[in-house]
């Protein structure tokens, strides 16, 4: 009504209803979120192999068909996990269409590029951020061979059953990187990693683990602290009778938490990969019906406790989470959204803390107290809930209406723990980018190379010989500001960046790249240009408020 005021509310609207859609049919949202960091790195590399080689043909067609398809299955019902048996069906047979046009994208862009900086092994950081973590290349190298930076340092490496697991060293943001195979030994080692079936430990973490499996302490040797509190056991399996009232694939009812039932002791604990650059232990376990195999694995150089986990759901109306008890007092928690995070109470003081027993997050949680916290991260899991100082993620549900078949059979996922100093930060974010979406290892083929003299790169050249390689292809200067995404304008008409503010800060941000830039733009979400952007060579700056979004149009010069 005209002249009347509209409320305004701050802060989120949380529905008290539906939570059992933030885990019903885990398939179904695992293949989801690798469909979006597939298509993300597709993008990433397609718009470089673009700028490298006039010849490289943008796919621009195909992307488009495969987001199509990503966003016609975030659908409702089909997302939620509350649609007929037949729809996840043919969702998981357009999420195999959307994963062969991604892989086929990204293979022609690595080609592309490859061939432009000519070195055998490509080494890709997809993210914003600077990584030191592990690669992992499918290959193996031959007896004599070691794998050299391309000043000839060597690089150390460590056999696994995947394949090799590579130490690159610090890659910069949205960056490739260039390793060659040469003659003789790697490196000697002394990383300080260990394990036993009852220890993991680096020169950052000590994890220790009882006879049946659990673990039972974990010291954060930098800062020389106790993550657990006292008798406490970590990545405890719960599983608990989920019959809700009304809607079974919709709904998680409160009183979900008066049955209860925790796992078996483990049948094996095993070490399966002992470094130096990697240490694993495999352990097999059963939870009342159903068997699992989880991989506990801790990096040499790594703060972040990695469990990798392979189930056999064969339970009905039963929901699985785990359970981190921490030894932090905070009264709010973390999560992560789209583009964001919101902070939610940790205690049930009145009905509305009450209502929110199960809350949602993106790729990670986080509960810190005045000086320490630990984050709790995901790769595909959406449901959470955070009650005093217990951490606990939704693993699986096994509703049977309106799909009798929800959920059973085979189960893979992955979560990790982050102790860290302070609160959240740029590390905990960099840390579930991390865990997401893994260093990208390619093998170049010699005979699809360009020679040195028909090289004329188009980015900037590196301290390391002057070719492409080790350049970001985008990077800022500020940590709490993340580059989400990078893509061909959908005109055709130069690059998209769209990055966001991911820490409640303002100020102005320098983005640099590695071209030299013709004209910036600030546009809206359309890609409709709104306002020039002054640029110096292959940089530009601007000011960025809270949590805003921000969507850029550059050209090359």
């Amino acid at each position: 009504v005209k002249g009347r005021r509209v409320p305004i509310w701050e802060g989120e609207i949380y529905l008290e209803y539906h939570r059992g859609t933030l885990t019903s049919q885990a398939q179904n949202k695992r293949a989801n979120r690798k469909s979006e960091f597939l298509l993300h790195d597709a993008e990433f590399l397609a718009s470089l192999a673009t700028l490298l080689d006039q010849g490289y043909e943008y796919p621009a067609a195909d992307l488009r068909k495969a987001w199509e398809l990503v966003c016609l299955n975030q659908f409702h019902d089909i997302i939620p996990g509350s649609s007929i048996n037949a729809v996840y069906v043919e969702s998981l047979e357009q999420y195999a269409e959307v994963k062969l046009l991604a892989d086929t994208t990204r293979d022609g862009a690595l080609e592309a590029i490859g061939k432009r900086i000519g070195h055998d092994l490509l080494i890709i950081n997809p993210t914003s951020f600077v990584r030191d973590d592990l690669a992992l290349w499918t290959g193996h190298l031959d007896v004599g061979e070691r794998l050299q930076q391309i000043d000839g340092t060597p690089v150390a490496t460590q056999t696994a059953a995947e394949g090799t697991w590579i130490a690159a060293g610090e890659l910069a943001p949205y960056s490739v990187n260039g390793l060659n195979i040469g003659a003789g030994e790697g490196p000697a080692l002394d990383t300080g990693l260990m394990a036993t079936p009852t220890l993991l430990e680096n020169r950052l973490l000590r994890v220790e683990l009882n006879e049946a499996g659990d673990i039972v302490r974990i010291l954060d040797k930098v800062n020389d602290r106790e993550v657990l509190p006292p008798d406490a056991i970590a990545n405890q399996f719960q599983a608990f009778e989920d019959r809700p009232k009304m809607f079974d694939a919709w709904d998680i009812d409160i009183y979900y938490d008066d049955k209860m039932w925790g796992a078996d002791p483990a049948t094996s604990v095993e070490v399966v990969e002992a470094g130096p650059l990697n240490a694993t232990l495999e352990v097999r376990r059963r939870i009342l019906n159903s068997d699992y195999v989880q991989r506990i694995s801790l990096g040499y150089n790594s703060g972040r406790l990695d469990f990798d986990t392979v189930v056999d759901w064969r339970e009905r109306h039963i929901l699985l989470k785990t359970a981190f008890p921490v030894d932090v007092l905070a009264p709010t928690a973390t999560y992560e959204i789209q583009w964001g995070n919101v902070e939610r109470p940790t205690h049930r003081n009145t009905s509305w803390d009450w209502a929110r027993f199960e809350t949602c997050a993106q790729k990670w949680v986080d509960l810190s107290e005045g000086g320490y916290g630990v984050s709790l991260l995901n790769d595909c899991k959406y449901g959470h809930d955070v009650q005093d100082n217990v951490m606990r993620i939704s693993l699986l549900r096994s509703p049977t209406m309106p799909d009798p078949e929800a959920d059973q059979g085979e189960q893979h996922f992955a979560y990790s723990l982050l102790p860290h100093a302070g609160g959240w930060d740029e590390t905990t974010i960099a840390s579930a980018y991390a865990l997401n979406d893994p260093l990208i290892v390619w093998r170049e083929s010699a005979k699809q190379r360009i020679s040195e003299s028909d090289v004329r790169p188009s980015l900037r050249g590196s301290a390391r010989g002057g070719r492409v390689a080790d350049v970001p292809f985008i990077a800022v200067d500020k940590p709490n500001i993340v580059v989400e995404t990078i893509k061909r304008a959908e005109d055709g008409n130069g690059v998209i960046v769209r990055l966001y503010e991911s820490q409640r800060r303002r100020g102005t941000v320098t983005l640099t790249t590695g071209f030299d830039l013709a004209e910036a733009w600030h546009t809206n979400l359309l890609e409709e240009n709104q306002s020039a952007l002054a640029t110096a060579g292959n940089s530009i700056a601007l000011f960025v408020k809270p949590y805003e979004i921000v969507t850029l149009r550059l050209t090359q010069a």
